[in-house]
């Protein structure tokens, strides 16, 4: 039995099935967490579909979502949401540090789950709730839209094709958090009461307790802080990434190292650059592979920025190195480099995909998605977050040992994996 909570307010999660989807020509989606992202997400989802119910702390938010959903009913606590018995599926679309528990909890209860990046604020929940898929069996998707875009999937094409043959290195690059939010940042010394529209303790959950702050935490500048977000690599390596990882498919890294500045108690650093080293594969023939990620405005190498004319730097981008050649990707293109060695080559022709109504087709048709928490987004959430942990000892080489999950040469850094849940929000699993 999933239990949340051991107060009135925290009821027991029974799982159980939804409603029978492969019976109903359409969804019934609540959608949790409805401001900002979650308020496009709704939109999305709803297409042919039937929203019935809204969740959000700021009831500013979810009076704005009901004007577009009069019929769905409104929540301001997600656990009161899921007693509601006609929800098939559901969105979740709240700050990093509640997509775990809300995830977990709505798979339980047999609900499909649509989950914005990055899956999970620990490595641990990243774990957890991919074993958990497979055992409740309902149909997910991570929130990378560009999964299903155009440029990705004919980078993608490209790749299969093997015009760069094989590939030892990549990197990676991002310029959040600089002009994003406030990174790294202080804690402030005193706090206010919440204003009445928004209910704090909800929105903080399972994270430990503090003093609301106008504008500091939410709705927006929650992704810097540890307690709440993930900073700049969990907020956009799912999206950078994900082609490497679709592309490269290495499986877990063997071993994670970073450079610049530790995280304070507090905050994410303003920069950071983290290796990933993976174990070879037939892409790389047979070689270990070496990932760089930079972030806070570092970049690669001047020499690996050889870019055709016209074309500066992306703001986000990635670059897979390959023995015949590179293949950048995500940012702009993507592009065969050096262009002067592919000119004859003829780009594919692909479609794009709709991320979302492809997620509620499978519910329906009971199908899967293109980022599954069990075979695809989890393992992505779980390696991207070992990045974070490695910030903590900088310069340090990381042995990580998936099958035992732990650091075997460094148990100092085991202590990061997952986080305590706060008192009375705690949950069997997580």
């Amino acid at each position: 039995m999933q239990q949340l909570g051991v107060t009135a307010a925290a009821p027991l999660l029974l799982p159980g099935l939804s409603r029978g989807t492969a019976a109903n020509s359409k969804l019934h989606i609540a959608g949790i967490g409805v401001g900002g992202k979650g308020y496009s997400d709704i939109q999305e989802v709803s297409k042919g579909q039937n929203l019935v119910a809204i969740c959000d702390i700021d009831e500013t938010h979810l009076a704005r979502a009901a004007e577009m959903f009069p019929g769905a009913r409104t929540y301001t606590d997600w656990r009161r949401l899921l007693e509601q018995k006609d929800i098939d599926a559901v969105t979740v679309s709240t700050p990093d540090h509640m997509h775990a528990p809300i995830t977990m909890a709505a798979m339980a209860l047999g609900k499909h789950v649509y989950c914005q990046k990055p899956l999970t604020h620990s490595v641990h929940e990243a774990r957890q709730l991919t074993q958990a898929s497979r055992r409740y069996g309902v149909v997910t998707q991570m929130g990378i839209q560009n999964h299903s875009a155009i440029r990705i999937r004919k980078a993608m094409e490209i790749f299969r094709q093997g015009p760069i043959g094989k590939v030892r290195e990549i990197h990676a690059w991002t310029d959040r958090p600089t002009g994003y939010w406030p990174q790294p940042a202080m804690r402030p010394t005193q706090g206010q009461a919440s204003p009445g529209t928004v209910h704090w303790d909800h929105w903080l959950g399972v994270a430990p307790d503090r003093p609301y702050v106008k504008q500091v935490y939410h709705p927006f500048n929650w992704r810097g802080w540890r307690d709440f977000g993930t900073g700049a690599l969990g907020d956009m390596a799912c999206h950078i990434l994900d082609p490497v990882m679709w592309a490269i498919n290495p499986g877990p890294p063997q071993a994670i190292w970073s450079e610049g500045p530790a995280p304070s108690a507090e905050s994410f650093p303003p920069w950071s650059i983290i290796h990933f080293e993976f174990p070879g594969n037939e892409h790389s023939g047979g070689d270990p592979i070496h990932l760089m990620w930079y972030d806070g405005k570092k970049l690669p190498p001047k020499e690996i920025q050889r870019f055709p004319d016209g074309l500066s730097t992306p703001d986000n981008g990635s670059i897979l190195i390959g023995e015949n050649g590179n293949l950048l990707l995500f940012g702009a293109g993507p592009f065969l480099l050096p262009v002067e060695n592919f000119t004859d080559y003829e780009y594919p022709t692909v479609e794009a995909e709709n991320h979302y109504t492809e997620w509620t087709a499978a519910c329906l048709n009971r199908t899967s998605a293109s980022t599954p928490i069990d075979t695809f987004s989890g393992p992505l959430t779980e390696t991207i977050l070992l990045g974070n942990v490695a910030l903590h000892f900088p310069h340090v080489r990381l042995e990580w040992d998936s099958k035992s999950f732990r650091f075997t040469n460094f148990p100092d850094a085991n202590q990061y994996l997952r986080r305590p849940y706060r008192e009375g929000w705690e949950m069997e699993g997580l």
